[in-house]
């Protein structure tokens, strides 16, 4: 037998030990009165008044020193000693409490002291096993270090890797702050559908399921963007929604199948209005969330001070690889162009595509400084305003920070004839075999018919940003129950 199996097997022992006496390992009710740090703060607050208090929490550290034991309990606002000595609770009460194993939360009350060396400390009078831990807690020395452990046993990350409780911490102060910008600048927080008869708003693949009652086939959305822009047409002229997508994609270290989006969408704005917008969001988050709009990332530090650098997409391809897409008005001359540069060039992909792999292969992983790039193809963006002086491209903009693209933007087409045109186009992709291309979607083209005023609309990938705030190198540090591979337990 294996020791980590001899100790499961031992821990077993004791649970039927103690039912056998009548003593329920799973107590139903127990009451604290402070916190880790809010007993710690009390002791702050009156250090030589014997506060007493009830705190609660997993025992993750022990030293036994004869007939005196010293612990730790933690919960989700720190940990604090516990000092039990035999003496003081009695021989019964004292081996109950060495019978305690780690892992298993106990409930304990006592009087807050100083032990000498400075750290303040529950003196126990009364300890009570609450829930036991079957298993053991990874090695106190090396903590969880198996990654894919950590992921798939998020809880035991949580339990052994302040880190990771600080990551968790710090996303929650992002999506509060986020929300905090968006309210008090008048924007009205909705939900939207999970499940689409239609999925729409980006290009990608969609996940696709039956919904039994009504016999049909329906998809996970892919994008919150065309039932939002619906309530546009509604009359909300400032609405967001922050909400969970999926796309039937790949997994690495910035692509998860479910993911965490903000959409906002303004009336009577354009895409520099949302580009200023997004300066100012972003700014408020990284303060809210930091206490300063400079940021570490590896060897650089990040400036979210206003304004960002912005350079249109067509000069930062040029700059980099020398092609002038504008010069290339199909994708044969494109492709021809790349590959006299020696550029990989994919034969399947069409111009818009072939665009986008300049784009990230060239550019995107120079953008360390939060920088706009503005200007795209219209084949890249078949739900955004074409420019006024130069129709092949759309008022488009997307936002990149640390390499990463996380926000994207454009002013909204309102035409509902041209929006056909465009679903139309994408059908055709689709049929000529791009499984990403846009589905055309009646209902929203309805919509579009009624009237929707000028708008400017906004998507910001909350992981992402999240993964940069953090210093994290994968957005599995930042989505507590990340997409993994089927395993047998």
């Amino acid at each position: 037998m294996s020791d980590v199996a001899e100790q499961i097997a031992q821990r077993r022992a004791k649970v039927a030990a103690l039912r056998r006496a009548g003593i329920t390992p799973y107590p139903a009710h127990f009451h604290r009165t402070h916190t880790a740090a809010e007993a710690r703060a009390a002791y702050t607050q009156a250090p030589t008044a014997a506060t007493p208090v009830v705190v609660a929490g997993r025992m993750v550290s022990r030293r036994i020193m004869g007939k005196a034991t010293f612990a730790h309990l933690q919960d989700w606002s720190g940990r604090i000693q516990l000092f039990a000595r035999q003496d003081h609770l009695g021989e019964a009460a004292y081996e109950q409490f060495l019978d305690f194993d780690l892992g298993d939360i106990l409930g304990v009350a006592g009087t807050l002291m100083q032990t000498r060396t400075g750290e303040i400390t529950v003196e126990v009078q009364q300890a009570q096993l609450l829930a036991k831990a079957l298993h053991p807690l990874p090695d106190k020395w090396h903590g969880l270090t198996d990654v894919e452990k950590r992921y798939r046993q998020r809880y035991l990350d949580l339990i052994t890797n302040e880190e990771t409780r600080r990551i968790v911490r710090l996303r929650a102060q992002v999506i509060r702050a986020l929300r905090q910008f968006l309210d008090q600048r008048g924007f009205l927080e909705v939900e939207t559908p999970v499940l689409q008869q239609v999925p729409g708003g980006a290009a990608a693949r969609s996940f696709v399921t039956t919904y039994e009652a009504l016999d049909t086939t329906v998809h996970l959305r892919i994008s919150l963007e065309l039932y939002l822009k619906r309530l546009l047409v509604g009359g909300v002229d400032k609405v967001y929604e922050l909400g969970r997508v999926f796309r039937n994609e790949g997994i690495s270290h910035k692509h998860n199948p479910e993911f965490t989006l903000l959409e906002c969408y303004q009336a009577y704005a354009d895409y520099l209005d949302v580009l200023q917008l997004v300066e100012e969001l972003l700014a408020f988050v990284v303060q809210e969330v930091h206490g300063t709009l400079q940021v570490p990332l590896g060897e650089a530090t990040l400036d979210f001070t206003p304004p960002w650098r912005r350079e249109t997409l067509r000069e930062a391809i040029l700059r980099r690889t020398g092609i002038d897409f504008q010069q290339y008005p199909d994708a044969a001359s494109l492709r021809e162009a790349m590959l006299a540069r020696g550029l990989p060039a994919d034969p399947a992909l069409g111009r818009g595509k072939l665009i986008d792999e300049l784009l990230a292969t060239y550019v995107e992983p120079t953008l360390v400084q939060p920088t706009f790039l503005l200007d795209y193809p219209v084949e890249l963006s078949p739900l955004a305003k074409r420019k006024e002086d130069d129709p092949t491209l759309v008022e488009r903009f997307e936002g990149f920070v640390g390499g990463l693209e996380i926000a994207n933007a454009f002013s909204e087409l309102n035409d509902p004839e041209e929006q056909r045109a465009r679903f139309e186009e994408q059908l055709a992709a689709r049929a000529a075999g791009d499984e990403e291309a846009e589905l055309l979607d009646e209902d929203f083209l309805l919509a579009l018919e009624y009237g929707m005023p000028p708008a400017g609309g906004l998507g910001i990938g909350v992981d992402r940003l999240v993964m940069l705030l953090a210093g994290a190198h994968s957005l599995r540090e930042v989505i507590l129950f990340p997409q993994l591979r089927p395993t047998s337990r």
